[in-house]
């Protein structure tokens, strides 16, 4: 699931997969801001066929914590 999530990162956001560490935040990391993150929700939603609350998108951060959002949303 976490290479299914840098994967929709990688060619939404233009990075390099190393770009993209697991632990560290995205908005630190490789500066995402505010419209790039709403995309990036959107585009996680598609690729893992489900719809997330603002709360939920309210934790993501890191990859881990976007995993963690996704894997109790789709039951993985």
């Amino acid at each position: 699931m976490k290479e299914k999530i840098k994967s929709v990162l990688v060619n939404l956001l233009k990075v390099r997969p190393e770009e993209l560490k697991d632990d560290v935040s995205l908005q630190d990391s490789i500066g995402v801001d505010s419209t790039e993150m709403v995309e990036s929700v959107i585009a996680l939603e598609k690729a893992f066929g489900t719809k997330l609350s603002p709360k939920e998108v309210t934790k993501f951060s890191t990859i881990n914590d976007i995993e963690k959002v996704i894997s109790s949303k789709i039951g993985k």
